[in-house]
């Protein structure tokens, strides 16, 4: 059950956020909950949708975009973003179940992707503290400055897509993909809280 509401329709969103999902409709053909979701933040909305634009604008090309979502997605155990990218990833960059599994799992089938999607999994499960060899390794592949920087981009988006989900348990409107880590996640132990803050 979803924990922060989702406007059921774009004229039950914040006014400074329909034109925005309008946009996404026209674009898309629906509006996604994720959209009508963070558009109770017509701020958030225009942040969100601004970097996404942008980034669709970079040197990466689109397949490897989905790929890096899938792998970000299944490291934090967002079910949402998996179903969603899975969906993409099938329909619209025409990636197969092979490769998104090999995505899901933090690499690719194909070479030169495989080297992005396991740089993009590093900065996720580590949070960017990576080693030389792992910079290394992605130049080695063929990647420069600005699609490193494009990949780090992508990850941090991807990352918050996947919290938001989770914090709102945003109910999926994809045909549904399960992330593996996601039962992990529901069966931990609260952190206990330190007595000095």
């Amino acid at each position: 059950m979803p924990r922060i509401s989702t406007p059921a329709s774009i004229e039950a969103a914040p006014a400074a956020s329909q034109p925005m999902l309008h946009a996404v409709e026209k674009q898309l053909g629906v509006v996604p909950n994720l959209f009508r979701l963070v558009s109770n933040s017509p701020a958030a909305l225009e942040g969100y949708l601004s970097l996404s634009g942008a980034l669709a604008k970079g040197r990466l090309p689109a397949p490897t975009r989905e790929r890096i979502a899938l792998a970000v997605a299944e490291i934090n155990g967002c079910s949402y973003c998996l179903s969603a990218h899975t969906y993409l990833g099938k329909n619209l960059t025409k990636l197969d179940g092979a490769e998104m599994v090999a995505n899901r799992g933090g690499g690719s089938n194909d070479p030169k992707a495989a080297a992005a999607v396991r740089f993009a999994a590093k900065i996720a499960r580590d949070r960017g503290h990576i080693g030389d060899e792992d910079l290394s390794a992605v130049r080695l592949a063929g990647y420069d400055d600005a699609q490193i920087i494009e990949i780090v981009q992508h990850v941090a988006l991807n990352v918050w897509t996947n919290y938001i989900n989770e914090v709102a348990r945003t109910e999926i409107d994809f045909p549904v993909v399960s992330a593996r880590r996601a039962a992990e996640f529901s069966n931990r132990e609260p952190i206990a809280r330190s007595s000095h803050g």
